[in-house]
């Protein structure tokens, strides 16, 4: 292991260590702010967090967290956008599946919500919790990773700078002749979509909402490693 790598562990450590002493009150605290400016921590938390995830993608791949033209602050500043888009996209497939599944069925109104909603886990809370997951990465998550790829591109071709990021996107040129599709299909869509992402979240929807939220973004690291890595595939 490198001196960068040790250094990474002890600043993960420095920040985790105040969610498990009580005494600090941080996690209350993050609980809190989460509760009263959601997308706001949204934001903070996918900059922070995907990033990461990018930068552990980088290591495994060229052996260094960041590289000339990489750009740290650009990608910060996309993932936290995306991260509250993230943060919208949970809250209307939460309220909106249940829904769709009392229309299809026949139950009751507010049944499946409930059903989600509950405390305590049951077969029925899974069922709901894994439908949101599935309409959720279906519809949202390939569009999201496909800007994602825009802006991981953009930035690389402005050479990792903001100015760089600010400047118009050419999307006709990268979605034409700089995505590889292939890859995006075989990788992305079919194998992490079904086979990471639609149980990982529908374990996120199961689980209490204070731990739904540090959940997902502690999965936002999976996130910018797998998208990451992906685009070093061969």
């Amino acid at each position: 292991m490198k001196k960068a790598d040790w250094l990474l562990i002890l600043c993960v450590v420095v920040v985790l260590t105040p969610f498990f002493i009580p005494a600090t009150g941080f996690f209350a605290w993050f609980n809190s702010a989460t509760s009263n400016h959601p997308f706001i921590m949204a934001f903070f938390k996918f900059a922070i967090l995907a990033t990461l995830g990018e930068m552990l993608a980088l290591r495994i791949r060229k052996g260094v967290y960041c590289e000339k033209g990489f750009g740290v602050l650009p990608r910060m500043i996309v993932w936290g956008f995306l991260g509250m888009a993230i943060a919208m996209a949970m809250v209307i497939f939460k309220t909106g599946v249940p829904a769709f599944l009392e229309a299809v069925s026949g139950c009751g109104k507010g049944t499946m919500a409930a059903l989600l909603a509950a405390e305590h886990f049951s077969w029925g809370k899974l069922g709901v919790a894994f439908a949101v997951s599935v309409l959720m990465n279906t519809i949202f998550a390939p569009v999201m990773m496909t800007f994602h790829k825009c802006t991981d591109i953009h930035i690389t071709d402005n050479g990792g700078t903001v100015r760089g990021l600010l400047r118009p996107m050419p999307m006709r040129d990268i979605m034409a002749h700089k995505i590889d599709w292939g890859q995006m299909w075989g990788f992305v869509f079919k194998k992490t979509i079904p086979l990471f992402w639609f149980p990982a979240h529908t374990i996120t929807f199961i689980l209490p909402p204070n731990m739904q939220v540090l959940f997902a973004a502690l999965l936002g690291v999976a996130l910018g490693l797998i998208l990451a890595l992906a685009s070093g595939r061969k």
